[in-house]
């Protein structure tokens, strides 16, 4: 068959044919359709027709890159920024694609009100049926919808969809310059290759409808708890009878209220019915709302729940609640786009609940309405933002314009989800502050069911600092009074448990919940390469593994990852038991649980992309510290030396309900799990809220020997518990032996060594020619932030004789952290050496680093420390204790290094180290 005005030919099979079947109200267009692809744009024209073009055959709902078509990504995995950036799409198509299929339509839908819906394209729509034009789409957010009723007479039709998935708007999408190709640089998620890919296609439901012509359209449903009253208004099409009756349901089927809506009026309010129950998210209750007239009805899914503030507190339903959040920006690695089935979504839901999570903020997109559903039905909070981060917001009209419709088409679309709680305008935005306030404004004048927000945070100063006035809440890092989350705080002080974010939340005069806490790289996992088996490669991940394997690492990429995602696990704890601790918060955000594949590849997540865990933390130790109820304490340090006294007081932070007559229990253990000293705390009363100085625990340290103490507290007859790790240290220890030459020159060093003897040799680490030592791990990622110090924490073999009485881990924890920020990482690729103390590389340069390695040098024996072990020890127990370790070590049988180096070999470390050292930095007995 021969399409006039077309460029191609298509036979397809009518999926519903009968026209015999009256009761047919919808048909879906799923299945196979044709496709061309139209990449300069030329169009329909007259003759193509005529030139028998055949295009290709698709599946839709679909893109073009699950079809395979599209220019074929031909690149290799090597170690630049135009592999490392993210994720490589197997094919990519950026234009017009033309889609056609033919349709049957049945003789019942003469007369009908007939409409298609293609539930989600990337940008614009232009939709044609026998060759005419009927109208454009427009929207990221929204379904393409299109009145039919015209056209569609019954018999046989061939309708065909152009698609163009170019940008259509300027000033919509920050750059990231970093990458090479231009089509890379835009990050927002709503139109990005980082995370979301630009996919051509069509997702979710591909329907034509056919409804009488008086159907009630666009009903809203608006729960005031406050007041105990239900309203909905809705829309009534000239055609409609002029009675419309209401029913609610239960999620049963049962009819608990129902009545007509006054004649002429196009809203109704009544009295909340005594068999509606809240929705929360412990009580996901959800109820239908219907509305009939004549023989048509409109009905929708709501819960009955108020989002709402009192003064700077978050309340739901008039309670006090606090956002446990994490970012989700469109991952989803096999796919390239967001689900559109409710399964997906209920998966991924049951996986954030399952690590204590009650909430998700979609970074600068708005995901499909299967997304909400989902969260609906689980009792979870969204936070949902425009298609939108950018830098000059209101430089554009026309862009402005699109903007505001697409928060107009989110309302009108997703208002009625209970879960839809909070919206901002989009991510990190800067520009009018003006416009941004009045566009808040007006969002809100259309739709009180939700709160509303500027911006979520913005480095524009003082839009970032201060709630603005149009904000109903607040998301941030960093106020007028200082920072708000650990990651400017952790490497810079050092260990405390005893603090909050008081001073700097407390002015805040709206609820504050803090901005992208986390951001912790951890190391690629390399088992991961073979999970993808979808639309992208992870040529990123296969470069690193071609760069461990050249580098003789490939064997400890495993350690790394679960050496640096125990680094993150233990940052993440103190970052959210601080927003715990906080009487003014009312949430955090992570980003995130899991890693985020594109920006650099910026693993920062404890599972992966596919939500899957890495093995470092499991849900039930993440929940923990992160739960609607969280037994806390705080106190003065992490490591502790013999006489002195532990102590720390005891609270509860509550978002669970209130509860009288409880029982909290202590316990402090060894790590061989011991009872060292147990006690309770009876009678307690909790609040909703923040539950301080419920009781203490004070602990006398006596120790003759270092220790690793764990100190456990539990709520008594639940599955509330959590637990922290403390150091102790005796004062007294061998710091120095005749066995040993003990110094910090490389000269003196290298004249024992001469001479057959066993050194240690801790030069002034300041003056080696080294990375500089951290405690906190690489910042979101090496690639998109190049210049950091790039370590990811340390790698030890925590049974190494070295540790003897040195209790460790094999990962980094608190008791490093002074170890850490004095010293220097060298590099130590071309020396046979044995790291006792490794420093895992970033990803991008994959060194051989260490902190403290052994070796033989002649007939001498050599540990180097680029670790200071040598000032200031008396208030320095950890220095002083592995110092200790390290010569016991060496004086005993057990220290025979495997690895033998030159003496000449060593003097790429000496850099200006040797220039300054004077007689008195020689240490030896």
């Amino acid at each position: 068959m021969k399409l006039g005005y077309s460029f191609f030919i298509l036979f397809v099979v009518l999926l519903f044919t009968s026209c015999s079947k009256p009761q047919v109200k919808e048909i879906s267009l799923e299945g196979e359709w044709g496709v061309v692809l139209d990449s300069l744009n030329v169009g329909i024209q007259e003759g193509w027709a005529e030139q028998d073009l055949k295009g290709e055959t698709i599946h839709l709902p679909g893109t073009l890159d699950d079809a395979g078509l599209g220019k074929e990504n031909t690149q290799v995995p090597i170690m630049d920024n135009s592999i490392l950036w993210g994720l490589t799409r197997k094919h990519q198509y950026i234009g017009a694609a033309w889609y056609q299929k033919e349709v049957d339509i049945p003789a019942s839908w003469d007369g009908k009100h007939i409409n298609l819906e293609l539930e989600r394209i990337i940008w614009e729509s232009k939709l044609f049926v026998d060759g005419v034009m009927i109208g454009k789409g427009e929207s990221l957010v929204a379904p393409h919808r299109y009145d039919l009723s015209e056209v569609l007479t019954p018999g046989k039709h061939i309708i065909t969809v152009r698609i163009d998935n170019s940008n259509k708007y300027p000033l919509i999408n920050v750059q990231g310059n970093r990458y090479p190709d231009p089509v890379n640089q835009d990050m927002a998620h709503a139109y990005t290759n980082h995370t979301q890919i630009k996919w051509n296609g069509i997702l979710g439901d591909i329907m034509l409808t056919a409804d009488e012509p008086g159907k009630i359209e666009n009903l809203q449903v608006y729960s005031n708890v406050e007041k105990g009253t239900i309203k909905a208004t809705f829309s009534k099409p000239a055609a409609a009878e002029s009675v419309v009756n209401y029913q609610i349901f239960s999620a049963d089927g049962d009819v608990i209220a129902e009545g007509a809506v006054e004649d002429g009026k196009e809203e109704i309010t009544i009295s909340t019915p005594d068999k509606i129950e809240l929705w929360d998210e412990f009580n996901p209750n959800l109820y239908e709302f219907k509305l009939t007239s004549g023989n048509t009805s409109t009905s929708v899914r709501f819960g009955y729940s108020q989002i709402g503030k009192d003064g700077e507190v978050l309340t739901l339903n008039g309670k006090r609640i606090f956002l446990r959040g994490n970012l989700e920006c469109s991952i989803f690695p096999l796919t390239g786009h967001p689900p559109t089935e409710k399964e997906e979504w209920a998966k991924l839901i049951a996986q954030a609940k399952a690590y204590g999570l009650n909430h998700l903020r979609f970074h600068s997109y708005c995901p499909p309405k299967a997304a909400f559903e989902a969260a609906d039905e689980a009792g979870f909070y969204c936070q949902v933002e425009l298609p939108h981060w950018s830098l000059r917001f209101g430089e554009d009209e026309k862009t402005t314009e699109f903007l505001v419709s697409e928060g107009e088409k989110i309302l009108k679309e997703y208002g009625n989800h209970p879960s839809f709680v909070l919206m901002a305008l989009g991510n990190e935005l800067q520009g009018s502050v003006e416009l941004l306030n009045s566009t808040t404004a007006a969002l809100r004048e259309k739709d009180s069911r939700h709160l509303y927000m500027t911006t979520t945070y913005s480095f524009q100063r003082p839009l970032g600092l201060v709630a603005q006035p149009e904000d109903d809440f607040f998301v941030t890092q960093y106020t007028k009074k200082g920072w708000v989350r650990g990651q400017g705080i952790f490497n810079a002080q050092s260990p405390n448990f005893d603090e909050d974010y008081t001073a700097t939340s407390q002015h805040v005069p709206v609820p504050l919940i803090s901005h992208e806490i986390g951001q912790y790289s951890v190391y690629p996992d390399m088992t991961e390469i073979e999970k993808y088996t979808g639309v992208l490669k992870p040529l990123n991940f296969m470069a690193v593994r071609n760069s461990l394997e050249k580098n003789g690492l490939l064997d400890m990429a495993d350690k790394f990852t679960y050496a640096s995602g125990k680094l993150a696990a233990i940052l993440y704890k103190e970052e959210i038991e601080r927003a715990l601790k906080t009487p003014a918060f009312d949430g955090f955000q992570l980003l995130q649980l899991q890693d985020f594949p594109g920006q650099g590849t910026a693993l920062v997540g404890l599972l992966n992309a596919f939500w899957e865990s890495k093995g470092v933390i499991s849900a039930e130790e993440f929940r923990q510290f992160n739960s609607e109820l969280v037994p806390l304490i705080r106190f003065e340090k992490a490591v502790y030396e013999n006489g002195e006294t532990f102590a720390a007081s005891i609270e509860v932070a509550n978002f669970f309900k209130e509860t009288k007559g409880q029982t909290l229990e202590w316990v402090i253990a060894n790590e061989t799990g011991e009872q060292v000293k147990a006690g309770k705390v009876e009678s307690v009363d909790l609040s909703l809220g923040n539950n301080a100085n419920l009781g203490t625990i004070e602990f006398e340290v006596k120790v003759a020997k270092a220790e690793k103490l764990t100190i456990s507290l539990a709520l008594n007859g639940t599955d509330y518990k959590n637990s922290w790790p403390i150091w102790v240290y005796p004062k007294n220890v061998t710091v120095n032996s005749e066995k040993v030459v003990v110094t910090g020159s490389f000269s003196a060093a290298q004249k024992a060594l001469s001479e057959g003897k066993t050194v240690l040799l801790n030069p002034e680490y300041k003056k080696l020619d080294g990375i500089a030592g951290r405690f906190v791990p690489v910042f979101w990622s090496p690639v998109h932030f190049p210049n950091q110090p790039s370590t990811m924490g340390l790698l030890m073999d925590e049974k190494h004789a070295a540790f003897n009485d040195f209790p460790t881990d094999d990962y980094t924890d608190w008791q490093w952290w002074d170890l850490c920020l004095q010293s220097k990482s060298m590099i130590v690729d071309s020396l046979d050496v044995t790291p006792i103390v490794r420093v895992i590389d970033n990803f991008v340069t994959n060194h051989h680093l260490a902190n403290v390695f052994e070796t033989n040098v002649g007939e001498g024996k050599l540990i180097f420390s680029s670790i200071d072990l040598m000032n200031n020890l008396d208030s320095r127990p950890v220095a002083r204790q592995l110092r200790s370790s390290l010569i016991q070590y060496m004086e005993s049988e057990a220290f025979n290094p495997a690895g033998s180096v030159k003496i000449d070999e060593l003097n790429f470390l000496n850099n200006e180290a040797e220039k300054e050292f004077k007689a008195s930095d020689i240490y030896e007995d």
